[in-house]
């Protein structure tokens, strides 16, 4: 089964990749990987979902956001690769979490970009991970994710 056909299985309709909001380019390939930049969370409506994690926002949000990021990391990858049936493994993901000085659930809510790759990929979604807490993050997003992913030729 393809990528596009799991996808549609799951009921997944991947966003338009965002363009860059600074000087910097979404996917760079290099040496047989894919190192996606930090994509930031916008939901179905196209709206950033902003938000401060253990103050303004709460961990279900923060999940959303994260899996909003790994379907922007799809896109991106999407676009950048002309299929995903190309991604070998999904090798890191760095989550980003806009959140207080005293929040500690950052894993829980990277969870969100996390399992969404698993359920695209399967075995090969499955990652290492670093989920941390940021005093801010651009635009005001409550969670950005990055990707280094492994890819076939």
């Amino acid at each position: 089964m393809s990528i596009d056909q799991r996808l549609s299985e799951l009921g997944i309709t991947l966003p338009e990749p965002a363009s860059p909001v600074a000087a910097y380019v979404p996917v760079v390939i290099a040496g047989g990987f894919a190192h996606v930049s930090g994509q930031v969370c916008v939901d179905e409506s196209g709206q950033f979902i902003t938000g401060k994690l253990g103050a303004d926002a709460d961990v279900a949000l923060g999940q959303k956001a994260a899996r909003a990021c790994g379907l922007m990391i799809l896109a991106q990858l999407k676009k950048a690769l002309g299929s995903l049936d190309r991604v070998e493994r999904v090798v890191k993901l760095g989550v980003f979490v806009n959140c207080t000085p005293d929040f500690t659930d950052q894993p829980k809510v990277g969870n969100g970009a996390s399992e969404l790759m698993e359920q695209v990929f399967g075995e090969a979604g499955r990652h290492a991970r670093a989920a941390v807490g940021a005093p801010s993050l651009p635009l005001g997003v409550a969670v950005e994710v990055d990707a280094v992913v492994k890819i076939r030729d």
